[in-house]
């Protein structure tokens, strides 16, 4: 197959993970929060969310994953002395190793969900979920750029990156905790949620 069908098909499927990857710890997000309902609220929630995250996980995530390492191992194949020899491929495949464990870890999460485990709370998977949104911005700036001069100012940028995205899930959960304080100042025999 010419390199620019087999470029293209890993494109689409490099999406299509992370599209899958970005909404399914979503999805954990909101069915860990479902658990603070009342019973038969968490009880339908729990059930239709826990359908949305096998649906979502099987039918995208999984097939995303194996069709974007198939279709770059194919890449990198059908132009092996050119990629290897580029110290920026070496860390984009750093980059890549990672998210594959970030991808497992989701299986993880995803098998004791399923099993009515709930070791993270809420907060937690808002921060591991923008954890993939860093894989995501230093994998395409590598790609694009194709470059690994000045790599400590990369890095140093990748990590302010980071750090602001964590400000803002922790100022967002600043927010809902002030939101549901208030909530339930005004409305006591409302269990908070």
């Amino acid at each position: 197959m010419d390199f620019l069908y087999v470029k293209s098909l890993h494109i689409v499927f490099v999406i299509t993970w992370f599209a899958a990857l970005f909404y399914m710890v979503r999805l954990f997000i909101y069915t860990t929060e479902a658990q603070n309902k009342e019973e038969n609220e968490k009880k339908i929630l729990t059930e239709q969310l826990l359908t949305m995250q096998r649906k979502l996980w099987y039918i995208i995530g999984w097939p995303g994953a194996i069709g974007s390492l198939v279709f770059g191992f194919w890449m990198l194949f059908l132009n092996w002395s050119y990629y290897l020899t580029q110290p920026w491929m070496w860390l984009k495949l750093i980059f890549v190793g990672f998210l594959v464990l970030y991808h497992l870890q989701c299986q993880i999460l995803f098998k004791k969900q399923r099993n009515g485990i709930f070791k993270w709370n809420s907060f937690q998977l808002r921060l591991y979920n923008e954890l993939a949104t860093v894989f995501l911005v230093g994998i395409v700036f590598l790609v694009v750029v194709k470059s690994t001069g000045s790599l400590v100012w990369s890095l140093l940028g990748l990590f302010i990156f980071a750090a602001l995205l964590m400000a803002f899930v922790t100022i967002y959960k600043n927010m809902r905790d002030k939101e549901g304080k208030k909530k339930q100042e005004n409305n006591p025999t409302t269990p908070e949620s």
